[in-house]
């Protein structure tokens, strides 16, 4: 079967599921489990985007390399934090999964996990040693991805895991800039009480208090002076 199946196919059967097809291929010629789609994603990839855990640990057996890149620098880091699978990140992590590679954007699993409100696996990611200030291309931090989102429990993590609250991003703004401009009540409440400013410019000459809006600015400038 091996000799009639091409690497896009293999990929095909990691992302659907089809475990005993894949294994038959691969067993064949295990050169097929590292070649790469048109997207340079290998079978690895695919299964982490899926959540195929038996895929996955079959791969990592045979020695995939955890950390090769597509064609967009993602990982299968990369994919399973952002998709949200747990125990997948805990495999890939035990293989030596390196976690604060960075995609073409600069952002690196933790900051996906920080968006899209995966706390166990940002758990995870920092519990194992990923920077919690590290900047992507627009100088964003997770933080200020969980603060944007108002992900509370994201937020007091990366603030217990010495996340710092004053990095300004690309346009200058804190991650307290974006909670206070997107009304994120609670999570500006946080910040602020873990020492974001409430006086910073961004590039536009805007302080978070001038970004606050209704009764907002009021409620920090209140915890500020205690």
């Amino acid at each position: 079967m091996a000799g009639s199946v091409s690497n896009v196919e293999v990929c095909d059967f990691a992302y659907t599921g089809q475990f005993e097809k894949l294994k038959e291929c691969i067993l064949a010629d295990k050169s097929l489990a590292c070649k790469t789609d048109q997207d340079s994603r290998t079978a690895l990839h695919w299964a982490c985007s899926a959540g195929h855990t038996n895929i996955v640990e079959f791969l990592l057996e045979l020695g995939v390399d955890v950390n090769l890149q597509d064609d967009a620098l993602w990982t299968p880091l990369h994919i399973a934090a952002s998709a949200g699978r747990e125990d997948i990140v805990l495999s890939l992590i035990s293989k030596g999964a390196q976690l604060n590679s960075v995609n073409q954007s600069g952002c690196t699993p933790l900051h996906y996990a920080a968006s899209k409100d995966r706390y166990e696996i940002a758990l995870l990611l920092l519990e194992k040693g990923a920077d919690p200030n590290v900047s992507d291309k627009y100088e964003s931090t997770p933080l200020h991805r969980a603060s944007s989102k108002s992900n509370l429990r994201l937020i007091q993590l990366l603030l217990k895991q010495s996340a710092s609250t004053n990095i300004q991003d690309c346009q200058g703004n804190t991650p307290l800039h974006l909670a206070c401009d997107e009304d994120r009540v609670e999570a500006a409440k946080v910040l602020v009480e873990h020492g974001a400013s409430i006086y910073i410019e961004n590039k536009e000459e805007k302080t978070p208090l001038q970004l606050a809006k209704g009764g907002l600015s009021n409620i920090l400038r209140r915890i500020v002076e205690g």
